[in-house]
């Protein structure tokens, strides 16, 4: 809210929780004026961002890692990778309660701004008919640049997971690298063509993502780029995470994707949860928040423990 001498405003950075703030225009300070959070990370840990610069395809990016509780360099230790939604989306070093909870689990945390990310202009932002493509191989690249600066991370423990854009990169990863012990894959999107005509976005989304007119004449366009097509190259056991009303990124695509693994012999489970929508994991029922991410964790503590 804005008056004429300041701004109110809720705000968190890295190390808090969300709190109310006041912007003074004329000493140009702020001051904090709750702590209705404050009690909550009382004696806990609480990561601190490490920020991290790598080159992928001759372009530097940024990302970020936190580190596990405890953390001792002597010793070795599971990672998570967690690809944001949108792909307009972005990472900032603010806090995330997801990754704290894995990093408070005893695992490294790595997340990146990729191509497709917000933050660096539209043409940054830009991959229409690139899906799967630049913005995997600067995943892939900023994975080897977090491994090569802490060598303490289990290069055979390392797990993946992302909703919606984030989501259809967990399918589209499996499908091209197995580098990772297993995966999470929420709210996802597993084949275009099928997908087209199913989202209340609307039919024109997926072509147009996709650099396509039309969903018959460029059919193998949207195809190429559907995580489904790889599927005989998935060797990763795969949670699969769906809301029964999510119309964005509506059911079928996830259970295509599960059934697919499961026609195929690889572990896999898919966790429906009724009566929530594409933003279970920000807004829905607290008790399916906890769940959801409870069955994210217990499947990675599942594939790295020793």
């Amino acid at each position: 809210d804005v008056s004429e001498d300041k701004i109110v405003f809720c705000g968190s950075d890295d190390k808090t929780l969300p709190e109310l703030y006041s912007y003074s225009f004329k000493d140009k300070k702020i001051k904090k004026l709750t702590s209705y959070n404050q009690a909550v990370l009382k004696d806990k840990y609480v990561a601190k961002v490490q920020e991290i610069t790598y080159t992928s395809q001759k372009e530097e990016l940024n990302g970020f890692v936190l580190l596990p509780k405890d953390y001792d360099k002597k010793k070795k230790y599971p990672a998570v990778l967690d690809v944001h939604g949108g792909p307009r989306a972005v990472y900032t070093k603010a806090f995330f309660h997801e990754m704290q909870v894995w990093a408070n689990a005893g695992y490294f945390v790595m997340f990146t701004n990729i191509h497709g990310s917000d933050g660096r202009g539209d043409q940054f932002a830009d991959i229409r008919g690139r899906y799967g493509e630049i913005d995997f191989e600067n995943l892939m690249d900023f994975v080897d640049a977090v491994l090569k600066k802490y060598p303490a991370i289990d290069e055979q423990k390392l797990c993946e997971t992302g909703g919606s854009y984030g989501g259809f990169m967990t399918n589209w990863i499996i499908g091209h690298t197995d580098r990772f012990c297993c995966t999470a894959s929420q709210r996802s999107i597993s084949n275009w063509p099928g997908f087209t005509y199913l989202s209340d976005i609307g039919f024109y989304f997926a072509l147009d993502q996709n650099d396509a007119k039309d969903l018959i004449a460029d059919y193998e366009k949207l195809w190429d780029h559907s995580p489904l097509k790889y599927i005989d190259n998935v060797k990763t056991p795969t949670l699969f995470i769906h809301s029964d009303q999510d119309y964005r990124c509506p059911l079928p695509e996830g259970m295509q994707m599960m059934q697919a693994l499961a026609n195929k012999g690889i572990d896999t489970r898919l966790v429906l949860f009724h009566g929530e929508n594409h933003e279970l994991s920000r807004s829905g029922k607290p008790s399916h928040r906890i769940r959801r991410l409870k069955e994210i964790t217990d499947w990675f503590d599942k594939y790295t423990a020793d």
